[in-house]
């Protein structure tokens, strides 16, 4: 393990936050021979520590620190302190995940060119594409072991896929398959293959699963280059009369402050934490918060377009055995507006433990509607709607007036539906009770979106400053030696699961920072 690098030692890269786009960006540097510190608010927890109960692994890895929400959607009714399900420990959500891989489609890359002008959305085409983005898809499939590329096996279908395939086979629905996974489904890397345990979107207790936790993270630590502390709170970045970032405060274990100086800060603390950051570290220079001259930081937060159906079948589904998302329609992610909507939607299958499926379902609506469906559990399959919801610069991350325990504002998310999104979610419920119906649901029921974890753009890549935060490395327009390194960078958000993206552009970012630093530009 590295030997602990000085406080003073202002030639390290610093990286705030350990997930699907720190924890990697972390490990590819320190591969490279570049000093890195990285800071995570969480603790560490490996597969030994995982607990294989929804509601108990929720207390251990979860982000139950306040915030605060507004807005239209039902979030801010419901779970008003969560407004995304967002992990607080080394390796970040890459430890609760569903491990759905998938690329960006071509035309995704090029939402306003493809879709148009879209009333009341903020849409903008990012500044890279699908072509070459993918030799960073390919290295980052193979680093995730996604199932279905490099000749990987895909992962065995449970009874939950078997009565959605049949289904969408009744629709005429041709792309539906187990899934790209990033969950072994043979021995690779050291690591087992998945045993079908269930329940599994929590941390994986057989380290089938990829996570930055046990894979990148103690990768990029036994080349010496890396180190990792852990419960270190970040409070704000500092930087010098040139607008130059020079270093960072953060509290540690004990609560007290410390400060790291830096050569280069990689903020990766996801789309609350990452903008919150910014804002909190506002000064003179930046009275708006750090990097914000366009005044988009925080803003065109997006969460995917979400829902689920259920459907409740005469014999026992048991949905609840077996790898949990392995089961994808695809045929809805294409663009047609024929629909009545820009974008498209996957249908991935889904399962919920009782307690969250109570908690899910319609909370506080006890009666028979409520309870029988609940009777109904062993004999019910379910479905994830995701789909590309609209970037809205009015759905925003600002600074909250509550405190956390540090005296630091947190983070409030206001989030509303665009009329686009909820003509989508409305295809999305037909088709999903449609599946469920062409064979032989007794009853189908959808369900309203729940906190989700994919937290996208509030810091979003532009090609022209005025219009976003990053350029097209990550690399923030006002600020030389600060990168966005997390899926807050994202310019639209796509139809897709977001990880593997935000693994493609930390492996990309890696290589430019690097080769910037070789090149005394940075």
């Amino acid at each position: 393990m590295a030997a602990p690098f000085e406080m003073t030692d202002d030639n390290v890269v610093v990286i705030i936050g350990t997930g699907a786009g720190g924890g990697v960006l972390a490990n590819e540097l320190a591969q490279k021979g570049v000093s890195v510190v990285a800071l995570e608010a969480g603790g560490r927890y490996l597969p030994q520590d995982y607990v294989n109960d929804e509601w108990e692994s929720f207390g251990q890895l979860a982000w139950t620190d306040t915030r605060t929400t507004s807005g239209d959607w039902r979030v801010a009714k419901d779970f008003s302190n969560l407004p995304a399900w967002i992990v607080k420990a080394v390796g970040g959500t890459t430890t609760h995940w569903a491990g759905a891989s998938i690329r960006f489609q071509p035309h995704e890359w090029k939402a306003r060119t493809t879709y148009g002008e879209v009333e009341g959305a903020n849409l903008l085409d990012w500044p890279i594409d699908a072509e070459e983005m993918a030799p960073y898809y390919d290295r980052a499939e193979d680093k995730l072991g996604v199932t279905r590329t490099n000749g990987i096996p895909g992962l065995p279908g449970s009874n939950n896929f078997k009565v959605f395939e049949a289904g969408a086979k009744k629709l005429g629905y041709k792309e539906v398959h187990t899934g790209r996974m990033a969950i072994n489904s043979e021995e690779r890397d050291g690591r087992m293959a998945c045993q079908q345990t269930g329940f599994c979107f929590q941390g994986c207790k057989w380290g089938a699963k990829w996570s930055a936790a046990y894979t990148d993270i103690p990768a990029g630590e036994a080349t010496g280059n890396l180190e990792v502390r852990e419960k270190a709170h970040v409070a704000r970045i500092l930087h010098d009369e040139s607008g130059k970032v020079t270093g960072v405060e953060y509290f540690d274990t004990d609560g007290n402050l410390q400060m790291q100086r830096a050569r280069v800060v990689c903020v990766a603390g996801n789309s609350f934490e990452s903008p919150r950051l910014l804002l909190n570290s506002a000064s003179s220079m930046f009275p708006d918060g750090l990097a914000n001259s366009s005044g988009m930081v925080g803003r065109n937060y997006m969460r995917h377009l979400t829902g689920s159906v259920y459907g409740i079948f005469e014999k026992p589904v048991h949905m609840y055995r077996g790898t949990t998302m392995a089961g994808i329609v695809q045929d809805e992610a294409r663009h047609d507006p024929s629909r009545g909507f820009v974008g498209g939607y996957e249908l991935e299958t889904l399962s919920l433990g009782l307690p969250f499926m109570a908690a899910f379902l319609d909370p506080g609506a006890w009666g028979r509607e409520f309870t029988t469906a609940l009777d109904a559990y062993e004999n019910m399959a379910g479905m994830w709607i995701v789909g590309e919801d609209m970037p809205q610069e009015s759905n925003r991350v600002t600074l909250s007036d509550v405190e956390d325990d540090f005296g630091l504002k947190v983070a409030n998310v206001h989030y509303s539906d665009h009329p686009n999104d909820k003509a989508m979610r409305e295809h999305a419920y037909r088709q999903g009770a449609a599946m469920y119906d062409a064979v032989g649901a007794t009853r189908t029921l959808p369900t309203p979106p729940y906190p989700s974890t994919h937290n996208l753009g509030t810091n979003r890549m532009s090609e022209r400053p005025e219009d976003g935060v990053v350029n097209r490395n990550g690399r923030a327009h006002d600020v030389p030696n600060l990168y966005i390194s997390d899926g807050s960078q994202f310019t639209t958000g796509a139809a897709e699961n977001p990880t593997l993206t935000i693994v493609a552009l930390a492996i990309r970012q890696a290589e430019h920072i690097a080769g910037e630093m070789n090149r005394g530009s940075l």
